[in-house]
C-alpha cells in the first residue's frame, strides 16, 4: 500500500498516511481538524537490468554479423538493417572507379 504525504492547511501540521489506492483522500487534520491536501512530492525512481545506456541497447554492426556489414540472411535477401549508411555509401563512391569512366591518357 502507498503512503501519501498530507498538509494541513490551516495549521501547516505534515504528516503521513498509508491508504489504498481505492481509498478516499483524507480531509481532516489530525491535530487541529482543519482541511487537509495531499502533498505530491518527487518520486524515486530507479532503473534496474542492462539497456539503459546506447551502448547496452545496440549491437554494432560488426559484433552481429562478424564484420560483415552487409551480410545478407539465410535465404540471400537484405533486411532494412543490412542496408549501407549514408557515410559508408560516400565512402564507397569515392573509393570505388566508375564504370564508365575512360581511362587516362598516357
Amino acid at each position: 500500500m502507498p503512503t501519501y504525504a498530507y498538509r494541513c492547511i490551516a495549521c501547516d501540521h505534515r504528516f503521513d498516511a498509508t491508504q489504498r489506492f481505492a481509498d478516499d483522500p483524507l480531509t481532516e487534520c489530525p491535530a487541529c481538524g482543519g482541511l487537509v491536501k495531499r502533498v505530491i512530492g518527487p518520486v524515486g525512481v530507479v532503473f534496474k537490468g542492462s539497456g539503459w545506456y546506447i551502448t547496452d541497447s545496440r549491437k554494432s554492426s560488426e559484433a552481429t554479423n562478424g564484420g560483415k556489414a552487409d551480410a545478407p540472411k539465410k535465404d540471400g535477401t537484405k533486411t532494412k538493417d543490412d542496408a549501407p549508411r549514408p557515410a559508408e555509401t560516400a565512402k564507397a563512391a569515392k573509393t570505388e572507379p566508375k564504370a564508365d569512366a575512360k581511362p587516362a591518357a598516357v
